[in-house]
């Protein structure tokens, strides 16, 4: 007998930025929506990304069948490429979107299988007991769609993350007469972004940054950088199109915006006139009027190519005075300080920076206010479970639709590990599966956590004290030292007294153990490590992480 119900699972990206990922199960069939991935924060001390934990999918990885991408930014595909050692199972997505994911799983050695099968808008797709039809929408990167996920239970639409651009640069409006449609025949339950729940009106449509790029290269009279997410492609393309306009040529500087140029280029999705980009060394011969460069480090990654140009510590291209650096792109919570310092390099330098702070070199990609309720107009879902954004986000969101007429008993709100139960009578929370976070560390996935976080916290702040010494395997004897190290800790020959002090202490707790227990080295470590740790927090304040070590000869 067929189930009367299904369950939404979120991962990722519900009550937090970044890691978007869901899965949409009926019977023996799972589908997975979005495998992106999050930065770091300030508190993940070496940490280089931040992936969804795949734990249910694993246990269930004979039911999953297939994964649908809504897009291309890092948030809903970066994770791919460790979600893929696990499972060999077809990846849906839009050209641009597989395209960028190709190129990301080349990066990684795991192209070659990649079993990519490409969307259309309308396009109707049957995996397992689902349909899935995916329509256009318009965000800050091309190709963008959403999802409706026809199910023997009822109508799922997953906007994705969306706005309304009645003037996109690509000219492909989102596809009001499909949303109306589902709208018509019924939808079970809006997934909906929420980014920008608390922003009220409209958001600007994209064309708005094009306007402000047209004005700067016409303006300037020596060369404009733009530094913008190199997803953006309809951004890249109005930069290229006032270049063109105002007789400029174009460099490309930094990795990742080379690559999306030369994809999207490749696949069409980005037009320019034969000889408008040029090498970046063919640039130099340019007159400054008649050049322009597009470079990543709009979020001021100590890495990036801005970066290190506004520090000068870039080879390839110095920022010179009467160059105009336009920062088309706002903050992500957490990068202000990053930013702040990149832009006051840069004045450091004699640029002129226009950044977030100035009018119209950034628009966002999500929908404000009332595109939130046109969303919700159209569709007219029975039931609405608002995603993406943070938890006040989610908040934000199910205040309007409850101003729409939604009952609030039909307004879902969760957080990620959340998994929703839906039927035509009702829509519940009905448990709770394992979705923290899986930190990746250089090629280690998974293996640092909370312990070893909070100790390079410690590290950070208050530094380590090393304390060294050899002892007699069979006596228990110290044959040498002990030898007092500071790293981080306090300077070693400005604190002569407190570490000779610390010396002393050492020996009298050596002298008090070799008395308990001669030859008992696992002892001695914790003695240490327990008596030094409040001496030194009394005697400066600080707390070390102590480290003895003891060899034994």
């Amino acid at each position: 007998m067929a189930r009367d119900y299904l369950d939404l699972i979120f991962l990722g990206g519900l009550g937090e930025i970044g890691k978007n990922m869901m899965a949409v199960e009926y019977e023996e069939d799972i589908l997975v929506i979005d495998c992106g991935l999050a930065f770091p924060d300030e508190n993940m001390l070496g940490i280089d990304v931040v992936l969804p934990d795949f734990t249910y999918l694993l246990e269930n990885k004979e039911r999953v069948r297939a994964v649908f991408l809504t897009h291309g930014h890092e948030d809903h595909i970066g994770a791919l490429p460790y979600f893929l050692r696990s499972f060999d199972i077809p990846v849906y997505g839009t050209r641009l979107t597989l395209g960028l994911v190709r190129a990301k799983l080349a990066e990684f050695g795991g192209a070659t299988s990649f079993d990519g099968r490409a969307l259309r808008p309308r396009q109707m797709v049957e995996v397992g007991a689902f349909r899935l039809e995916p329509f256009r929408v318009n965000h800050s990167i091309a190709d963008c769609v959403g999802l409706a996920i026809h199910t023997p239970v009822g109508t799922i639409v997953h906007s994705g993350d969306f706005k309304f651009d009645q003037t996109p640069v690509d000219g492909e409006v989102a596809d009001f007469h499909k949303l109306a449609e589902l709208g018509d025949n019924g939808v079970l339950c809006l997934l909906s972004d929420s980014t920008n729940a608390d922003r009220g009106g409209y958001t600007d449509t994209e064309r708005v940054v094009g306007r402000t790029l047209n004005e700067v290269m016409s303006a300037a009279e020596g060369r404009v950088l733009v530094a913008s997410f190199a997803s953006n492609v309809h951004r890249i393309q109005q930069v290229v199109d006032a270049a063109v306009r105002h007789h400029r040529q174009v460099a490309v500087v930094g990795r990742s915006m080379e690559n999306v140029v030369a994809i999207a280029r490749e696949m069409g999705y980005l037009r320019a006139p034969e000889g408008t980009f040029v090498e970046l060394e063919a640039l130099r011969t340019v007159p400054a009027r008649h050049a322009a460069v597009l470079t990543t480090g709009s979020q001021g990654e100590p890495m990036s190519a801005l970066a290190r140009m506004s520090s000068g510590e870039n080879r390839r291209l110095q920022v010179e005075p009467g160059d105009v650096v336009v920062l088309a792109a706002t903050p992500v919570p957490g990068n202000e300080t990053m930013v702040a310092r990149t832009v006051d390099n840069l004045f450091r330098r004699g640029a002129r920076v226009l950044y977030q702070a100035s009018a119209g070199v950034h628009v966002s990609g999500h929908g404000s206010q009332e595109e939130l309720k046109l969303m919700l107009n159209l569709t007219r879902p029975r039931y609405f479970l608002p995603i993406h954004g943070e938890y006040r986000h989610l908040v934000h969101h199910s205040d309007l639709a409850l101003d729409l007429g939604i009952p609030r008993g039909n307004i879902l709100v969760g957080e990620n590990g959340h998994v929703f139960r839906l039927d035509q009578e009702s829509a519940r929370l009905e448990r709770q599966v394992p979705a923290g976070t899986v930190l990746v560390d250089g090629l280690g996935v998974g293996d640092v956590g909370n312990v070893v976080l909070r100790d390079r916290r410690q590290l950070a702040a208050d530094g380590v004290l090393v304390v060294a010494l050899a002892v007699d395997a069979e006596s228990g004897q110290v044959l040498s030292g002990p030898d007092i190290v500071s790293r981080g800790f306090v300077y070693m020959r400005e604190s002569e007294a407190l570490l000779e002090d610390t010396r002393k202490r050492v020996q009298q707790i050596i002298d008090r153990q070799s008395r308990k227990n001669r030859n008992n080295i696992s002892a001695l470590r914790n003695a240490l490590r327990e008596s030094l740790m409040p001496y030194l927090l009394e005697r400066t304040g600080r707390r070390p992480v102590v480290m003895p070590i003891i060899l034994e000869i």
